[in-house]
């Protein structure tokens, strides 16, 4: 089976833009309940995913000693969400990768991000998308 039936559109998709400030990805992912949300720039082009860890422990790691983490997180408007992109994690497929690459996939994260020849993000392909097929199969 093609991939292409699974995909869940990048219209569909939250998002962030490499250039959104740390704030803004944490109310994006706060908005949408996301443990993990993908990151593009403005052509399109998938660099990498971040999760809530991510953002903690860039939080954590940014707090100075003795301020209060309100101060920090007003600090990390100027921040950002490219910055906190690690290069290993969660790549993307290609629209032409198989069912067996994705069900090796899904058994390490939520969701696998799919992207064209050029790679540009196209969407996404869920973990219970991947077991539902494999179910009725």
């Amino acid at each position: 089976m093609n991939i292409i039936f699974l995909i869940k559109p990048k219209c569909d998709t939250a998002f962030l833009y490499t250039d959104d400030s740390v704030r803004q990805g944490l109310e994006k992912m706060f908005y949408h309940k996301y443990t993990a949300i993908p990151v593009i720039d403005h052509e399109g082009i998938y660099h990498g995913t971040i999760t809530e860890g991510d953002f903690l422990w860039n939080i954590l790691g940014k707090a100075p000693e003795k301020s209060s983490l309100t101060q920090d997180i007003r600090n990390l408007e100027h921040h950002a969400v490219s910055d906190l992109i690690r290069a290993d994690f969660n790549p993307p497929v290609r629209v032409t990768a198989t069912m067996d690459d994705l069900l090796q996939r899904v058994m390490d994260q939520n969701f696998v991000p799919v992207v064209d020849d050029r790679g540009v993000f196209v969407g996404i392909i869920t973990r219970k998308d991947v077991i539902g097929y494999f179910a009725k199969a």
